[in-house]
């Protein structure tokens, strides 16, 4: 099989699956005073001590969720409860994942003002108009660090940068999930107050993920019980799924600079390829080459990825969110025109160039097979 629906979900690589099988065996309550909880705080402690490491962030800075969703609900409404009563805006991008974006919609409907920034008629954000949308009744602004359906890179630190010079007091929020372990960043620089991370993204196990608070940020927590993650977050710590997170960023982190590159040339041979056979890449060329979105002019996307599904390819047809349904991001980005053609293709490291030849191979039969029926 050929596994192009990275964005989804990434297989878990072989340290991350010793790294939850050795903490089943040690299966102590991190809360416990013997031994085997100890040894179960040491796992969690070390795992929260690689993701630090890799964001540039302190270790009291990071904690654990069960996935980038939690990570950004705790977030946003978070600082609703911490500033809500004072400030009634929040500021979100037009593509923005639905974890942050259903979570504005609920604010909305209980009263705030939600303004949503769409991309200018060229397809790109600027950093200027997102934080022109900033004002003084601002608690939040969320912003994505690359789209999951286009891999288009959006101005987060040149917009965090404006916004903090102008209001200060605004909170400042971005959903790391498809730039974590890609694209070097280091959290500073980029200037958030918290970032959303997800492991199933990164070759680690799902319902794993983290949201980095910048220490002198003071918001709620969405649970309540027995004061884990020293006290923001209650719950026992999965302590297995916690450390098949720090075993992935262990492994990846090295080799970010190395595998972009990679992954670069394997997006170069599939965007050449398509212009030779005349399909449209709707990626930008200075996106994220991550992730790569295509369209096969005539064939529906639904149709298209279960033909490739039959031959053992597997893409997508946007959002795994979505479930099937029309993408709103395409057509923010200018492309509504194509969003019903319009397939997924993400990549990892482990892709091949051989397995780019046979998708487009296979992408040229569907069109003459397909194409020839629908006729």
């Amino acid at each position: 099989m050929i596994y192009f629906d990275n964005a989804a979900t990434t297989k878990p690589c072989a340290e991350s699956v010793a790294a939850v099988n050795g903490a089943l065996e040690r299966f102590g309550n991190p809360s416990s005073l013997h031994k085997l909880g100890l040894e179960a705080e040491l796992i969690v402690t070390d795992a929260r001590e690689a993701i630090a490491e890799a964001l540039g962030a302190k270790a009291e800075e990071i904690y654990f969720t069960s996935g980038a969703t939690e990570s950004s609900n705790t977030a946003i409404f978070g600082a609703f409860r911490a500033y809500g009563k004072r400030k009634s805006r929040i500021v979100i991008t037009s593509v923005e994942h639905p974890a942050t974006a259903a979570p504005a919609l609920l604010l909305e409907e209980l009263g705030c003002e939600v303004v949503r920034v769409s991309p200018r008629d060229d397809g790109r954000f600027y950093a200027e108009d997102i934080a022109a949308a900033v004002d003084d009744n601002t608690f939040l602004l969320s912003m994505m660090l690359i789209n999951n359906e286009t891999g288009y890179i959006l101005p987060v630190q040149e917009t965090f940068s404006l916004v903090k010079k102008k209001h200060p007091e605004a909170l400042l929020h971005c959903d790391c999930v498809q730039g974590f372990m890609k694209i070097p960043f280091k959290v500073k620089k980029l200037g958030a107050d918290m970032l959303s991370l997800s492991g199933h993204k990164i070759h680690a196990p799902k319902g794993i993920g983290a949201l980095y608070l910048r220490k002198g940020v003071h918001i709620p927590s969405l649970l309540y019980g027995g004061g884990q993650e020293r006290g923001f977050r209650s719950g026992t710590e999965s302590v297995p799924l916690i450390a098949g997170f720090g075993a992935a960023v262990n492994k990846l982190a090295p080799t970010i600079k190395e595998r972009l590159d990679y992954v670069g040339q394997l997006r170069d041979r599939l965007t050449q390829m398509c212009a030779e056979k005349g399909f449209s890449v709707n990626s930008l060329p200075d996106a994220s080459p991550y992730v790569v979105s295509i369209s096969v002019n005539g064939l529906r996307s639904e149709v298209l990825l279960h033909y490739l599904e039959k031959k053992d390819i597997c893409v997508s047809s946007g959002s795994a969110c979505s479930k099937g349904k029309k993408s709103s991001v395409l057509g923010e980005f200018g492309l509504d025109a194509v969003s019903d053609s319009t397939i997924r293709v993400s990549f990892c490291a482990e892709n091949t160039a051989n397995e780019i030849d046979t998708l487009v191979e296979q992408l040229e039969n569907a069109e003459n097979e397909l194409c020839k029926v629908s006729k």
